[in-house]
């Protein structure tokens, strides 16, 4: 009997060391410092495609030789794929004062535009740049004006205040291609 009970108290404190806890770290919103005029009524962001360490749940930084490095001990606070959405769909939308939401479409009324992302990189550096690189897609319902454009935007951080900064920079970095979308392809 006290074999079976030594065997399942270490089961239990093996269970509760792989819980362990991690720090996660949420992406507040910047304050919105200018509004942007689009043509379209309402969008919706259809999908952000992120590369496979960008869309973990675990923190990657690129050290100066390369390499990506993480840790399990300090995480995102929501899916980055999700995150990245919503944060771009609220972004424009305070940005433009318009309809938008992130899929699934909410509305009964179908969206005057589609609007897809494609991150070939969003990644904090230990030198204190936080970069976004990719392509976005805008699909418009009635067929005319479809349009595509590359974006690579880079924000500055405090390398010395770790993750919290990265997230504080993933922030910053998100409204500003919100307003570089708004510019460039929803107009």
């Amino acid at each position: 009997m006290n074999v079976v009970k030594s065997i399942a108290s270490l089961g239990l404190v093996a269970f509760l060391a792989a819980c362990g806890s991690a720090d996660r770290y949420a992406v507040d919103m910047p304050p919105i410092t200018e509004q942007v005029s689009i043509r379209f009524n309402s969008v919706e962001v259809r999908d952000v495609s992120l590369p496979s360490y960008a869309a973990a749940d675990e923190i990657h930084v690129r050290k100066s030789n390369g390499t990506l490095v993480s840790s399990s001990d300090e995480l995102w606070a929501d899916s980055p794929e999700r995150a990245v959405a919503l944060e771009l769909s609220e972004n424009l939308s305070r940005l433009t004062n318009r309809r938008i939401a992130s899929e699934p479409w909410p509305f009964e009324a179908y969206p005057d535009a589609r609007l897809e992302l494609r991150f070939s990189e969003l990644l904090a550096a230990e030198t204190g740049q936080f970069r976004a690189s990719g392509q976005y897609f805008v699909a418009v319902s009635t067929g005319g004006s479809e349009r595509s454009g590359l974006f690579d935007l880079t924000v500055a951080f405090d390398p010395k205040g770790g993750p919290a900064a990265i997230a504080a920079a993933r922030g910053q970095l998100i409204l500003d291609l919100a307003s570089y979308i708004a510019k460039n392809g929803l107009k």
